[in-house]
């Protein structure tokens, strides 16, 4: 029996992730959850599954989980209760899926305990890449990524020894809701025209980011430290059937691709695995129907590749820039305060590479974060 802990549990990997849970009882457990505002899902994750500790920092939310009588559980609140959550001797796995900018401290937190991260919290690893990656290897905490596409990846890479004999990885892009469309004609789309991917289920933020593709920018830069590899290897192309989710090239001409139906549940149990296959209910390719597109990532949108390549490339605090503007931009747009079309001009005029350096510690990335953000507001306000 794994002892599971999922940090963002009301999320969209969150509820993949129990999902799995809910068909292998006698593997995994949940014994402690974090939520955000979401106080009724978590009221039944909690009646659901019995958790030992609820962390939440939200008084309202802790106000409405109080009243709960029918389990026993600690609610845990502050820096020091999240960094009590994270060390709890019998935690086996921790799922990192908090979204955003948000989940940094409990990634980094999660790092430092020697236990089996599974990351699906893409931003921690673009803004402080350059501090976790060397954190978890320190402490010999193993990380394992949940996005379907840097699993995919993973999977692939389990036969090679020798990264010297890759050639290339695709990490694939759905093109989400308009792929069909120019920038130029995504001034008038509306925020549900836009988190209506035709793919996946996923939450507001990384909805939008995968409608801009700007997620394959972040995945980009988190595919660079993951796996220890020159921005160079890797090559962004659009897949609409979002089917292949990675196709890894050796320098003896073979590939080694991952396939599977859209679905977080299929990362989640690769990850979740140790000496066996953890099975779901799953919906099998249809291969005798299947049709597979592929196409170059769009012109009008390389200037966001060549942003994250200059991430990846110089590296410093031009991720916490990247991300915050985003971040940012997101926000405003959800609130209807900016055009789809604005979030590109917010990140572009934020962006900044002078802004680079190498020396890099945490108060260094937050006061950037914070900076950055102070920044990308005033560019919206400058917006026509």
């Amino acid at each position: 029996m794994k002892n599971i802990l999922i940090l963002g549990c009301t999320g969209s990997v969150g509820e993949s992730t129990l999902k799995v849970i809910e068909e292998n009882r006698d593997s995994f457990r949940l014994i402690g959850m974090s939520f955000h505002s979401n106080s009724a899902r978590a009221i039944e994750i909690i009646e659901e599954h019995a958790p030992d500790f609820v962390y939440t920092n939200i008084e309202d939310s802790k106000t409405a989980i109080k009243d709960m009588s029918k389990t026993s559980f600690e609610i845990l609140s502050g820096s020091n209760d999240l960094e009590k959550l994270l060390t709890i001797d019998n935690v086996d796995i921790i799922i990192s899926a908090i979204s955003g900018f948000a989940g940094l401290e409990a990634t980094i937190l999660a790092a430092k305990t020697g236990k089996r991260i599974l990351l699906a919290n893409k931003e921690s690893i673009v803004v402080a890449g350059d501090l976790l990656i060397p954190l978890a290897k320190e402490h010999k905490t193993q990380i394992i990524p949940i996005d379907s596409e840097h699993n995919a990846i993973h999977q692939c890479l389990l036969s090679c020894t020798d990264s010297n004999d890759i050639s290339d990885i695709v990490i694939t892009a759905s093109g989400g809701p308009f792929l069909n469309h120019s920038l130029d004609e995504l001034s008038t789309v509306s925020i549900k025209q836009a988190l209506a991917h035709p793919n996946w289920s996923m939450g507001s933020k990384i909805s939008i980011d995968s409608a801009t593709l700007v997620n394959k920018c972040l995945e980009l830069i988190e595919a660079k430290y993951l796996f220890n590899l020159d921005e160079s290897k890797f090559s962004l192309i659009v897949h609409p059937q979002s089917i292949i989710h990675s196709i890894v090239t050796f320098k003896d001409g073979s590939s080694i691709s991952q396939m599977s139906n859209p679905d977080m549940r299929v990362p989640i149990a690769n990850a979740l695995s140790f000496d066996r296959k953890v099975p779901f209910k799953f919906k099998p390719l249809d291969f005798s129907g299947m049709r597979l597109d592929f196409l170059p990532f769009p012109d009008d949108r390389i200037f966001l590749e060549e942003m994250a390549r200059t991430v990846c490339s110089d590296g410093g605090l031009l991720g916490t820039i990247f991300n915050a503007a985003n971040e940012v931009a997101v926000a405003s747009f959800l609130k209807e305060e900016i055009k789809f079309s604005d979030i590109y001009s917010v990140i572009e005029r934020t962006f900044d590479t002078k802004s680079m350096s190498n020396n890099i510690d945490l108060e260094s990335i937050y006061e950037m974060d914070k900076e950055t953000r102070i920044q990308a507001k005033k560019v919206i306000e400058s917006l026509p």
